[in-house]
């Protein structure tokens, strides 16, 4: 229990007015953004709080990145909105239940280890992506109902008291770290407005908070074949995009911070909360980029934050929402408006003419299909495989052959590079089988063989040689290799005491 409860660890030290400070700051910013994602499913404005809640409470206690917050997010919104429209809010619960069961066995299964495969341009582009995505939906705040934009004394009040938010939170660090900077700007605005009396939008006018304590509920509805049919296809994406900017997250707080979360134990974590959350009234989620960022550039690193801005948020909703309806959207699209700004790598932006064209190109795709996807599953997907398809490519380029006679007129091959599916092209090409002596030695002790495509190039070649009346010997392999070539007694001379032991990537390790 204690390794999961890192709150009540004395060795860790925890800083408990900053945590308490930046969960209340954390839970003020939960509330519109809960609102928001889930009227953009098509559900009500407390489907999106409970979920916010519980997502962030259990991930919170279990999670394997502390600091790090949970909630309703825009991007299982956009899964599940045809769900919600076409068969109802009740479908929505089974399929976050069953994605959260999902995610489970992900961890369970250690699966959190996949993220190694991501590099690190898909990261950048994936970061980036997102923030434009936060500050290009703080947009809608100067929008009225009816989609037209603010104009006006009303325009110039909202963008006043944005920019004021913006001001102190950028402003304030400098003169004193005390008390978190974005909690203070939406205080201000908030007694600001109050002061004197200002007309401007206020989070009432976007839905009302009122409520209950999450009630317990069974998803109403048939438990046959057909309905597993319906809620699979949604659930796995919900998992998938949920695993997936979860364990991004973790990472990038990762690097802020300067330690190392566990991607496994969050994978747990964030299906037991899919799972709760499903059966407590909630929308389902998963890990928030802007308000974790929010909470660590605040200065929170432990569990507490997290706890706090959840049990906060049941605050609001069961007592305090005649209150927090009143706070100015203004303060709040003012601080990610200043998220936004934190959470794009500018960095990347001066790397361009350093870094390789293909992992620039990643970069900007990743970013773009993000942006105008909203699919972060898709873009981490999309930047994984041109990633790959490029490093095939350019490892393909590097398989070499050194070619000699010996004194005895035997005719060495010592090849050089990674001998897999993209290079076979280049190795057979390395071969003058007609020209060649009678007897041929093909060295792979500074090479790899990595895969099946490379072990019928091998077999191909050997038989090229045997057609025409030439020997053949191949050193220098693995074992595995000698046992997966057809004809490794008759090609086969190697040096046992000098023989590599790597294994193939097809071998079961």
């Amino acid at each position: 229990m204690k390794k999961y409860l890192n709150l009540f660890d004395f060795s860790q030290k925890v800083n408990y007015k900053t945590e308490v400070l930046s969960g209340l700051t954390v839970a003020l910013a939960l509330v519109p953004e809960a609102i928001a994602f889930a009227l953009i499913a098509g559900l009500s404005p407390l489907t999106g709080l409970y979920a916010a809640f519980v997502m962030g409470l259990v991930t919170s206690i279990l999670g394997g990145r502390p600091g790090m917050i949970s909630g309703a997010t825009g991007a299982v919104a956009v899964v599940i909105v045809s769900l919600a429209m076409d068969y109802g809010v009740e479908y929505v619960f089974a399929a976050v239940i069953l994605a959260g069961i999902m995610q489970l066995a992900a961890g369970f299964l250690r699966l959190g280890k996949l993220m190694r495969l991501v590099p690190h341009p898909v990261i950048f582009g994936f970061v980036n992506g997102l923030a434009i995505i936060i500050f290009m939906s703080q947009l809608d705040q100067f929008k009225l109902p009816d989609g037209s934009w603010l104009s006006g004394s009303t325009l110039f009040v909202f963008l006043g008291l944005v920019l004021i938010t913006m001001l102190v939170i950028w402003g304030l660090p400098k003169l004193s770290k005390a008390v978190p900077a974005s909690l203070i700007a939406i205080l201000a605005v908030f007694g600001l407005v109050l002061a004197f009396d200002i007309d401007t939008k206020t989070i009432g006018d976007i839905a009302s908070i009122q409520g209950g304590f999450p009630p317990f509920h069974i998803p109403e509805l048939p438990f046959t074949l057909e309905t597993l049919q319906i809620i699979f296809p949604y659930a796995a994406i919900v998992a998938g995009v949920g695993l997936i900017e979860s364990l991004l997250t973790l990472n990038i707080i990762d690097e802020i911070t300067e330690t190392r979360g566990r991607g496994n134990k969050e994978a747990v974590a964030q299906g037991t909360a899919n799972i709760l959350s499903g059966l407590f009234s909630g929308m389902g989620g998963c890990a928030m980029i802007g308000q974790s960022l929010i909470n660590t550039s605040n200065g929170a690193r432990a569990r507490l934050s997290g706890i706090v801005a959840s049990v906060m948020l049941l605050v609001f909703i069961m007592f305090g929402a005649d209150l927090i309806e009143k706070v100015p959207m203004a303060a709040l699209t003012g601080l990610m408006i200043m998220v936004a700004l934190g959470t794009f790598e500018w960095a990347s932006l001066r790397t361009f003419r350093r870094m390789p064209k293909s992992d620039v190109l990643v970069m900007i795709l990743v970013t773009l299909v993000t942006v105008f996807l909203h699919n972060l599953a898709l873009a981490v997907l999309v930047g994984v495989i041109i990633s790959a398809l490029v490093f095939a490519w350019d490892n393909a380029k590097r398989i070499r052959a050194r070619k000699s006679i010996d004194e005895n007129g035997i005719k060495h091959y010592e090849i050089y590079g990674p001998l897999f599916f993209g290079s076979v092209t280049l190795f057979n090409e390395k071969f003058d089988v007609l020209e060649d002596p009678d007897e041929v030695i093909i060295d792979f002790k500074e090479s790899r063989v990595v895969d099946m495509s490379a072990i019928e190039a091998l077999n191909k070649i050997t038989e090229r040689y045997h057609k025409v009346g030439k020997k053949v010997h191949l050193r220098h392999l693995s074992e595995d290799c000698r046992r997966l070539l057809t004809n490794a007694d008759a090609i086969i001379d190697v040096n046992v005491l000098e023989d590599p032991t790597y294994k193939l990537a097809i071998d079961k390790v």
